[in-house]
C-alpha cells in the first residue's frame, strides 16, 4: 500500500468541505471537487471561517491554520484526481448518484488508490460494484520470481491457473494482488513449492462515515464491504487515526451502527410530535435533560437535514424490512414542503425567527 499523501474529496457541501478542512490541517494535499463553482466558493469561505474560529478558541495553532487553506485545491475537473492516493466521496445520499461518481472516479484514479464513501446508510458492497479496484494484473509476474522449487509442469499449471483467475476477475471487475491465504483456496493442489503468500482478491472500496461536523466530531465509522480487503481497512483506519479520530467498525448492513440506532429515535420523536403527545420544545427538552444529550432529537434532525434523515430511514426500511423504520408522515410532509432543517432556514424549527437556536447549533 502506497503512503497516503494526496486526498481527493468529492462534494463541496457541509460534509465535503469539513472533510477537506480536516485533511488539510493534518498535513495532506487536498483536491476538493464539485461540479458547481459557486459551491466551491462557499466551501472555501466556510473552511476559512471554521479555521479562524478554531484558532481563536486555541484549538488550532496559528501556523497550521495559515498553511492549511493553501493545501486545498478546488476543482471542477475530475481529471485532477489522477494523483490522489485516497478519495472520499461526500455527495447526496443517493445510491444511483454515488454509483455514477464511483464509476467515473474509478476510471481516473490510479489503480492503487482507495475509494471511500461518506455514506451514512447505503451499502458499500453495492457502491463497489460500480468500480474495478484495481484492474491491472501486470504485477503477477513478480510472483513467479518469488516462488521457489517449481518444476516446469507446475509452473505451467500455475500460469494457466493465474490466467483463468485473472480472466474471471477481469469479467467481474476485480484484481489480483498480495495476501497470505489466497493460493491455498484458489489454485489447484499439487503445485510444488508454492507457498500461500502470493496472491489475493482485493477490493479497495470502503465506507468512511464522518460525523457532522467532521472537524469537530471525534468518531469515524468504518464500513467493510463484502470483499473489502484487510489492507484497505487498515489503511483507512490508520488515516482516520491520523485525523485524530476514534474509529468503530461496522459490517455492511443498512444504517451501519450509528444511524441504525439514531434514526429510529429521531423518527419516534416525529411520531411523538405528529400524534400530539407533546410540543417540539418539550420533546427536545425532555430528551436533553432526561437522557443527558446535548441536542434533542428534533433539533438534531434539523442539524443533520430532514431530507437526509428521510433518505436514511427509507434505506433502513427497504434494507431491513421492519416497519419501525417507516418514515413518519410528518417528516415526509416537511421534506416535501422544502422544510429541510437548518440549511434551508426552516425545518421543525424556524431559524429565521429563532436566532438563539441557530446560534446554539453554530457552536457545535
Amino acid at each position: 500500500m502506497e503512503e497516503i499523501k494526496t486526498i481527493g474529496v468529492v462534494g463541496a457541501g457541509q460534509m465535503g468541505s469539513g472533510i477537506a478542512q480536516l485533511a488539510a490541517v493534518h498535513g495532506f494535499d487536498v483536491w476538493l471537487l464539485d461540479s458547481d463553482p459557486n459551491a466551491l466558493g462557499r466551501a472555501t469561505e466556510v473552511i476559512s471561517n471554521s479555521i479562524q474560529r478554531l484558532i481563536s478558541k486555541g484549538q488550532l495553532p496559528q501556523a497550521v491554520g495559515t498553511d492549511a487553506p493553501k493545501s486545498i485545491h478546488c476543482t471542477t475537473r475530475l481529471e485532477d484526481f489522477s494523483a490522489a492516493d485516497f478519495v472520499i466521496e461526500a455527495i447526496a445520499e443517493s445510491e444511483a448518484v454515488k454509483k455514477k461518481i464511483f464509476s467515473e472516479v474509478d476510471k481516473i484514479t490510479k489503480s492503487s488508490a482507495i475509494l471511500a464513501s461518506n455514506t451514512s446508510s447505503i451499502s458499500i458492497t453495492r457502491l463497489a460494484s460500480a468500480t474495478s479496484r484495481p484492474h491491472k494484473v501486470s504485477e503477477l509476474g513478480i510472483v513467479l520470481l518469488l516462488c521457489s522449487d517449481i518444476s516446469t509442469l507446475s509452473l505451467l499449471v500455475l500460469l494457466i491457473s493465474i490466467w483463468f483467475i485473472s480472466f474471471e476477475m477481469y469479467v467481474h471487475g476485480c484484481c489480483l494482488t498480495w495476501r497470505d491465504d489466497f493460493l491455498v483456496n484458489c489454485l489447484p493442489a499439487g503445485i510444488c513449492g508454492v507457498t500461500s503468500d502470493k496472491l489475493y482478491l482485493i477490493l479497495q472500496v470502503i465506507g468512511m462515515h464522518f460525523m457532522n461536523p467532521p472537524p469537530i466530531m471525534k468518531l469515524v465509522e468504518i464500513i467493510r464491504g463484502a470483499d473489502t480487503s484487510d489492507t484497505t481497512f487498515n489503511a483507512t483506519k490508520s488515516l482516520a487515526e491520523r485525523f485524530g479520530k476514534t474509529t468503530v467498525c461496522s459490517q455492511d448492513y443498512s444504517g451501519f451502527i450509528v444511524n441504525r440506532i439514531l434514526m429510529p429515535m429521531i423518527n419516534e420523536a416525529f411520531f411523538t410530535l405528529y400524534t400530539g403527545v407533546a410540543t417540539k420544545e418539550d420533546i427536545d427538552e425532555g430528551m436533553k435533560l432526561g437522557t443527558n444529550q446535548p441536542m434533542g432529537p428534533l433539533e438534531l434532525a434539523d442539524f443533520i437535514g430532514l431530507d437526509v434523515c428521510l433518505s436514511i430511514l427509507r434505506v433502513l426500511h427497504a434494507g431491513l424490512g421492519d416497519m419501525k423504520y417507516a418514515p413518519c408522515p410528518l417528516l415526509v410532509q416537511y421534506v416535501d414542503a422544502g422544510r429541510l432543517g437548518r440549511k434551508s432556514g426552516i425545518g421543525v424549527y424556524d431559524y429565521r425567527r429563532a436566532p438563539t437556536i441557530a446560534k446554539q447549533l453554530t457552536r457545535l
